[in-house]
């Protein structure tokens, strides 16, 4: 059965492929293997702001055996304002969540929704967490509706795939056309988007390597795509799917051990 291990190195991996080429635009790139530079000029291997978030909360469940989202938004804010949970520096942050921290409160208008909470979600499927507790670490700082249900539906089906649930399976069920065109998938922001994504890509690969790079290689936000791809995958293909490449390349793997619970 996949571990919180397989869930977060998949993530992280996912991560670091596509930090180089975060906001290009689909086919006006081709990643192939983990790279560094590019829009964030970080050397290959590094993980962004999706894999810190993820490790926070982590971290606090490690600590505490249970859910406390102040602590987790006390986490929070020491890697936005201390870098803590990095590879070395914080070089990406949404605006929502910025501002949900500055504020001190969850966004919850409309507009809102961006995937900065779905993105940090996954590992809360190995936590024992009730819909209820998913919805409030969203909404630390995405509060809206949306983006809490989203990340209820996340954890939900991560569950399945851990259960050993067929990919195909389990995004069908969760209403994502597994048979649209490539040209049909969104890979913005949005986080409705985002999940489709994901488990659009989890559900037309069978192995680790391809299902991330088809995600990094839908452009646009393509670290958290590969992200949240990455860790869906991890849980179904475990570490040991992972291109012993890419884990020798990741940076922070001490982080993220200390970390996991």
């Amino acid at each position: 059965m996949a571990t919180l291990r397989d869930c977060v190195y998949g993530q992280a991996v996912g991560d670091a492929l596509g930090v180089p080429f975060e906001f290009r635009a689909r086919d006006s790139f081709c990643c192939s293997d983990m790279v560094g530079h590019g829009t964030h000029d970080q050397p290959a291997g590094t993980w962004s702001d999706d894999t810190s978030m993820a490790l926070a909360i982590c971290d606090s469940y490690r600590q505490l055996g249970r859910i406390d989202t102040q602590d987790i938004r006390r986490r929070f804010c020491d890697w936005y304002g201390h870098d803590a949970y990095t590879c070395d520096h914080l070089f990406d942050i949404g605006n929502a969540t910025a501002t949900a921290l500055r504020l001190g409160h969850g966004l919850s208008g409309e507009r809102d929704n961006g995937n900065g909470s779905l993105m940090r979600t996954i590992p809360l499927a190995f936590a024992g967490t009730t819909d209820d507790e998913v919805v409030a670490v969203s909404a630390i700082t995405h509060a809206h509706p949306t983006s809490t249900e989203v990340c209820v539906r996340m954890v939900r089906a991560a569950r399945e795939l851990i259960a050993g649930a067929a990919p195909r399976k389990v995004a069908a069920a969760y209403g994502v056309d597994v048979k649209k065109s490539r040209e049909a998938v969104r890979s913005g922001g949005f986080v409705r988007d985002t999940f489709d994504a994901a488990l659009w890509c989890l559900a037309n690969t069978d192995n680790y390597a391809d299902c991330v790079l088809l995600a990094v290689n839908l452009g646009d936000d393509t670290d958290t795509t590969g992200a949240v791809a990455g860790a869906l995958a991890g849980i179904v293909y475990g570490e040991a799917g992972i291109p012993q490449a890419w884990r020798d390349r990741l940076r922070g793997t001490g982080i993220i051990d200390a970390c996991l619970f």
